[in-house]
């Protein structure tokens, strides 16, 4: 006969010590609420450095205001957002200066952060508030239909809770493989690798690198300043491109460092060399259905994974956190999360993901908008609607049905101009195209 150990029980038990994992532990053990975090031992390296504008207010949300962050070094200022091509050409992303004034009193400043000094800090934070961490990687699940009685972990420990929230991240979304979740894809699956340099001189924006073939889809560089001597450094490409690339011999150092001498400015750091391994890691963006049942909720990357490019993916991350805690704490005394809420909430999730996704793949990935406009007015057509829709959502914060609705309807309609117009520069195209073709057949005669 089996004899299982006996289960320790707590409010709310999240899965996952990331970002959106400790978020809302601190949510929740701010409010009262007993929280257990079981994250593994071993993590994937941290991404998502360069922040969007509207992280900084969720972060102050959790004790660690943009002052802080800067004063304690685990912070730069990110004033914009550099887009430079091989060519010389160079196009600057800010926010608009007059929004800050009255009456939106919008704050135009954000970061780039050290994320391994960020986790550090939100772990000091975790513990602080008393929230137990367990090391260790939940790989069962013990329910009742769809409602989770406890969980299991590689240690053989058992973990039972009224409430629990799945931040697992992408690569293994625990809570999304127990309850088969139907997911949506976007784009190809990609590769990134980066490492980190001592620059030449101190900035204070993200730079993206590219070297855009007309008919090919993107890739490209990044380059952040996550303290005054350090900038971090990566490159995004396809997944099969790297596999053409290492079938032809190269090793993904070598990939790597062919991709940056193809700009000058990094010749001087590659001569210097990396202050770090070179880390790599693939994903493919994707966003699930459903995420949300009568005692849990996924949050995070193992919710939706959007793309680097977007700089959106601590926003929302830290935005799951947020929302998932408030609705545990709202019904904790019903012990189960209304029907409606867990739609909404869902809705939320998926509908971003795919404006974000679907939004840079067509405008900025695959070549269709891009060789018809131009790469820097694809960023611009990308970038306006986006940092308004995160301006939007920040300021309204839409969790009821007549807010959701009205969010997602005005995140529809931008998704229908993005998609009539990437649907008339490929029709254009085609029509130039063949224009050409009937045009040097007619000369060949």
């Amino acid at each position: 006969m089996d004899h299982q150990a006996p289960p320790n029980a707590c409010d709310v038990v999240v899965i996952g010590g990331g970002l959106a994992g400790k978020a809302a532990a601190l949510h929740l053990a701010k409010a009262g609420l007993s929280v257990t975090c079981v994250e593994p031992l071993e993590v994937r390296p941290a991404v998502g450095e360069s922040l969007d504008w509207s992280a900084p207010e969720l972060l102050r949300a959790l004790g660690l205001p943009m002052e802080q962050l800067i004063e304690s070094q685990i912070a730069t200022w990110k004033r914009h957002v550099t887009l430079q091509l091989s060519n010389g050409c160079s196009q600057h992303y800010v926010p608009w200066t007059w929004l800050a004034g009255s009456p939106f009193r919008v704050e135009l400043r954000t970061l780039h952060v050290d994320r391994a000094r960020l986790d550090e800090e939100l772990s000091n934070l975790v513990g602080a508030q008393g929230i137990t961490v367990v090391r260790d990687r939940v790989v069962g699940v013990d329910r009742e239909g769809n409602r989770i009685l406890s969980v299991k972990t590689v240690g053989g420990a058992i973990f039972a809770a009224k409430w629990f929230i799945d931040a697992s991240g992408f690569a293994a979304p625990v809570l999304a493989r127990e309850f088969e979740l139907a997911a949506i894809e976007f784009g190809p699956p990609k590769v990134a690798l980066w490492t980190y340099f001592t620059p030449r001189q101190a900035v204070e924006g993200t730079t993206l690198y590219m070297d855009p073939e007309p008919s090919a889809y993107l890739d490209w560089v990044w380059e952040i300043p996550i303290s005054h001597d350090t900038v971090s450094v990566g490159y995004v490409t396809t997944g099969a491109a790297t596999k053409v690339k290492r079938e032809q011999g190269f090793s993904v150092d070598e990939i790597f460092r062919q991709q940056l001498k193809k700009h000058a400015h990094f010749d001087p750091m590659l001569i210097a060399g990396p202050l770090s391994p070179l880390n790599v890691t693939s994903f493919r963006c994707r966003a699930y259905k459903g995420v949300a049942g009568p005692n849990w909720l996924i949050a995070g990357e193992a919710a939706s994974m959007v793309d680097p490019i977007t700089a959106n993916g601590v926003t929302a991350a830290l935005r799951h956190a947020a929302e998932a805690s408030a609705l545990i704490l709202k019904y904790r005394k019903r012990r189960e999360l209304p029907v409606l809420a867990r739609a909404l909430y869902s809705s939320r999730i998926l509908q971003l993901a795919k404006f974000f996704n679907c939004g840079i793949e067509r405008i900025v990935y695959e070549p269709t908008v891009r060789t018809r406009i131009g790469t820097r007015q694809a960023g611009t057509v990308y970038t306006s609607p986006a940092w308004t829709m995160n301006l939007l959502y920040a300021r309204f914060k839409p969790n009821g049905l007549v807010s959701t609705l009205l969010f997602n309807s005005l995140i529809g309609l931008f998704r229908g101009s993005a998609w009539l117009f990437y649907q008339f520069c490929r029709l254009f195209g085609d029509a130039s195209r063949k224009a050409g073709s009937d045009g040097r057949v007619g000369v060949q005669a």
